[in-house]
């Protein structure tokens, strides 16, 4: 018996529940399908409890500087004087990058989401990234220092030298150095390694 035939006799409210789990990255038919198996063991309380967790979603908002996710409009690190005081910008693809940088406890600036590279071949311009918002900040603040902490690949290296085309005299520009391989995720790096990137980021 193959597996869909094994899941197409499962109860419906099963299968719907089994089809939100495949859509997780990396997350095949059959773990989708433990995955399920494994919450129906749950109790009801902590079934109740995971579905009101899941409805807060709803209600979370992105921090109107950055776009980290925040219980408030300004998050923690756009707020702390600390941060801002070294006006230094630090510049990632993604919410994944920024956890990565921040867990290394190297950098003690304040971060900005791209949401993304540009991409022309999927249609991802200027416009459907968060680089006008980028400058605005540069300016606005007066940052005196941009690390373009993008990961090593041909849209990270367009994506950055498009950034620092757009950005003034004056202000200086690095782009993520040595230890971080050609097609590398910073998400998936150590610390260590991550520290080492930083370190060695080179002017553009």
């Amino acid at each position: 018996m193959n597996f869909a035939t094994t899941t197409a006799k499962l109860p419906e409210k099963i299968l719907r529940l089994n089809e939100f789990f495949s859509r997780w990255p990396g997350v095949g038919e059959k773990t989708a399908l433990r995955f399920t198996l494994g919450l129906l063991k749950w109790n009801s309380e902590d079934i109740t409890r995971f579905a009101s967790t899941l409805t807060d979603l709803l209600s979370l908002q992105k921090c109107e500087e950055c776009g980290i996710f925040s219980d408030f409009k300004i998050c923690q690190i756009c707020s702390s004087d600390f941060r801002k005081e070294s006006k230094t910008i630090c510049v990632v693809e993604s919410l994944a990058d920024y956890l990565a940088i921040e867990k290394s406890s190297f950098f003690n600036g304040v971060y900005h989401i791209l949401e993304g590279v540009l991409a022309p071949l999927q249609d991802v311009g200027p416009s459907e990234l968060t680089i006008d918002k980028l400058l605005l900040r540069i300016r606005r603040d007066d940052i005196a220092e941009v690390i373009l902490a993008l990961n090593p690949s041909v849209e990270g290296d367009i994506t950055s030298s498009y950034i620092r085309e757009q950005i003034a005299e004056g202000v200086r520009v690095k782009r993520i150095g040595l230890g971080i391989p050609m097609g590398g995720n910073l998400e998936y790096f150590d610390t260590l390694t991550i520290n080492k990137a930083l370190e060695n980021s080179k002017f553009l």
